[in-house]
């Protein structure tokens, strides 16, 4: 077969150009090699501090969303004093056309006039002279329209004012709101990611490490259980030698009122088991875990703050061995994350995304303290 000379150059080009392909393709390759594939120990490290971080800007978020609505309220209970200031302004302006309007047909001096009806009669209000000429009711409707202007102007500045701090409180919960579902996001990319086999592996691990935190909260409820009859031992060893009886009653009647709150919050709380988390959520179909325990202690007539980091400053600290039905737990750090206390070492929370309220060990996560509420 005849070949020309010019296909077989266009041959020649095609083969090097497509050799030249290969050789970029593996050098490519080379230069920028695949990552190393993360341990299903290292994913499962990875998701738990996602999530971790996700509650801590959650509770953020719980707490812009409150500064935001205290803001709101305040502007506008300032744009309701800046309207009736506003109608006091226009009642005093009105009064003093009156006054204006009778000196002019009663043929008074014009200047006189002329001070009542300005925007700003303080020039003319400061002219002794002038002040000689009107009645005592004109001196006073001039001082009550300079007294209604004054206020006015300075509600109108107040409400000014909350108006850029109100922007403010909007700007920051977006900005907590959108590092929530960053973290959020990102935590279920890296799960997406992983095999059936990998996914199976995960769930053994999360299976045996809720297995240790079991172990570890029965040997606590068991250390509490002894200490209760140690100390139960020795109030009867003290009153078997005392002939007052009654010199306990004070404290006996306030631990009795304090479990008796308790078990409404639990009850409350109780209710709430296999509700989804959400977060910023405080109810009645979902919540977050600051949300579910500042409903179930309202549900028995206690008030908490709404966040975390307010509601471990309520109440009395108690130490982890002392702890009764009620008391709140709080974890990690951060304080980023709190449980209701029910006893043998369990709680009732609102875990994490994807997860619904529970009873839990209280051994699962790192102890940050306790407090009594009420």
């Amino acid at each position: 077969m005849f070949t020309s000379p010019g296909s077989g150059r266009a041959a020649v080009g095609l083969t090097t150009a497509a050799l030249a392909s290969v050789s970029l393709l593996s050098q490519s390759a080379q230069a920028a090699p695949d990552e190393p594939k993360q341990s299903i120990e290292e994913v499962q490290k990875k998701v738990d501090e996602l999530y971790r971080q996700a509650g801590t800007a959650t509770q953020q978020y719980n707490q812009a969303k409150e500064r935001s609505e205290k803001q709101r309220t305040k502007v506008d209970r300032l744009l309701d004093d800046v309207a009736k200031r506003t109608d006091k302004l226009n009642e005093a302006r009105r009064m003093l056309g009156s006054y204006a309007a009778a000196q002019y047909r009663n043929g008074g001096m014009a200047s006189t006039a002329t001070m009542m009806l300005a925007d700003d009669p303080q020039g003319y209000f400061d002219q002794d002279h002038l002040m000689s000429r009107m009645t005592g009711r004109q001196r006073q409707a001039v001082e009550d329209f300079q007294t209604e202007q004054e206020a006015a102007s300075k509600k109108r500045a107040e409400a000014t004012e909350s108006l850029a701090s109100l922007t403010e409180s909007q700007k920051e919960l977006r900005t907590t709101k959108e590092s929530v579902q960053g973290k959020l996001s990102e935590a279920r990319e890296l799960l997406s990611k992983l095999t059936a086999e990998e996914k199976a592996r995960l769930a053994e691990l999360e299976r045996k490490r809720e297995a240790e935190a079991r172990r570890k909260a029965e040997e606590l409820a068991r250390q509490q259980a002894e200490k209760a009859r140690q100390e139960q031992e020795q109030e009867q060893n003290d009153g078997s030698g005392s002939t007052d009886g009654g010199s306990d009653s004070g404290t006996d009647s306030g631990a009795d009122s304090y479990a008796t709150k308790a078990a409404k919050a639990i009850d409350f709380a109780r209710a709430q088991i296999g509700k989804p988390y959400v977060w910023g959520a405080t109810g009645p179909n979902s919540y977050d875990c600051s949300g579910l325990t500042q409903a179930a202690w309202k549900y028995a007539g206690v008030s908490l703050p709404r966040t975390t980091w307010d509601q471990v400053k309520v109440g009395t600290r108690v130490a982890t061995e002392d702890l009764k039905p009620g008391d709140l737990v709080f974890f990690y750090d951060d304080i980023s994350h709190v449980g209701l206390y029910i006893g043998d070492g369990q709680m009732i929370h609102a875990p994490k995304p994807g997860a619904n309220v529970r009873t839990e060990a209280i051994t699962y996560m790192p102890i940050y303290g306790s407090v009594r509420p009420a």
